[in-house]
């Protein structure tokens, strides 16, 4: 990592933010003694992008006279190795004329050899190169991989997608409609704690204190809310119940939870109440039954098939049933009553 590298890609201006990450993270790889040459798996995967996409911005950076790449190849072995980039702040850098290769557009493979410029970027004859490995470009033999020597993105063996022709898009992490919701209750909550704020004594145009300001306190007002079960109007009463008391407005949210706990227990056990006291108006509306509709009621149960529990019928109702001559004393010892 050389700091002057990346201050210097830090001070490039008019270029596009990923053609811009691109830059810096070349120069955050460039050494001092040995230069830049980072795999490109390795570049698209600090900048977070496909390489296609990566080599997209490399070309508009070398285009814009800000980088030239130098490809590699292992004399011996003839394997690829990770291109050389020469950075503009280098000495001696030169921009490319023309700089053939799959991973920048189309030229001719023979200028790597008669094309100072092309080639090796203004460098000078000890750090020329090979042609390049990724792709086999030049007189070298073609690349172990099996590909043959000059693919590019726009032809059908490349290595990488071409991206202005990629149909896949990655889904989107949240629908539009979620992401409006979600903005819309933000500014409501806005519209609440501003009120909120109106109703502790908190003048619109001055300045908060600080136990008021920020995240922290919006989600300790947010509590009250979820947790206590508050609504914002209530929350609005409790705040200007307690400043009727209390002159100067609370040092924080937290100085108001003995209030809102407080109003929370009150609202419930008027639920609480008024629930018991519609099930009790509820009882009393309704007549109770006469001996004559009791007596009728068991002594349908008595004259039917269904079960009937032994301790169901008590002895007073069946004097009652039988004066009335709903039933028979048989029809009470063939159903186990007396």
């Amino acid at each position: 990592m050389s700091h002057e590298a990346t201050n210097w890609a830090i001070k490039q201006r008019g270029l596009k933010p990923t053609a811009k990450i691109v830059l810096w993270h070349l120069c955050d790889r460039f050494n001092p003694d040995y230069g830049c040459f980072p795999s490109q798996a390795r570049l698209a995967h600090d900048c977070e992008i496909s390489r296609s996409t990566l080599n997209d911005h490399l070309r508009q950076l070398e285009a814009g006279g800000l980088l030239c790449r130098v490809p590699r190849i292992d004399p011996v072995t003839k394997r690829q190795q990770p291109t050389r980039y020469i950075l503009g702040f280098e000495r001696g850098f030169t921009p490319a004329g023309v700089v053939p290769g799959p991973e920048i557009g189309h030229g001719n493979p023979d200028d790597l050899e008669t094309t100072d410029d092309a080639g090796t970027c203004g460098l000078n004859e000890l750090d020329a190169v090979d042609p390049c490995p990724d792709f086999g470009h030049g007189t070298q033999p073609k690349a172990v991989s099996g590909f043959r020597p000059d693919p590019c993105p726009e032809m059908g063996q490349s290595r990488v997608r071409n991206p202005d022709t990629n149909l896949v898009r990655e889904p989107l992490s949240k629908s539009v409609k979620e992401e409006e919701d979600a903005a819309a209750r933000e500014a409501n909550f806005d519209l609440f704690f501003a009120k909120l704020l109106s109703a502790l004594g908190f003048s619109a145009n001055a300045s908060l204190p600080a136990w008021w300001q920020g995240a922290p306190a919006r989600t300790h007002v947010r509590r009250w809310i979820d947790d206590l079960g508050l609504s914002e109007d209530r929350i609005i009463e409790v705040a200007a119940e307690t400043r009727r008391d209390h002159p100067n407005p609370p040092d924080g949210p937290k100085a108001l939870d003995r209030f809102m706990e407080r109003a929370a227990q009150r609202d419930a056990l008027a639920v609480a109440n008024s629930v018991k006291a519609r099930r009790r108006s509820k009882a009393q509306s309704k007549p109770r039954p006469s001996p004559d509709e009791t007596a009728a009621f068991y002594a349908a149960k008595v004259n039917s098939d269904e079960y009937l529990p032994q301790n169901m019928i008590s002895a007073a109702m069946c004097g009652l049933m039988l004066e009335r001559g709903l039933v028979t004393p048989e029809r009470l010892r063939m159903r186990g009553v007396l």
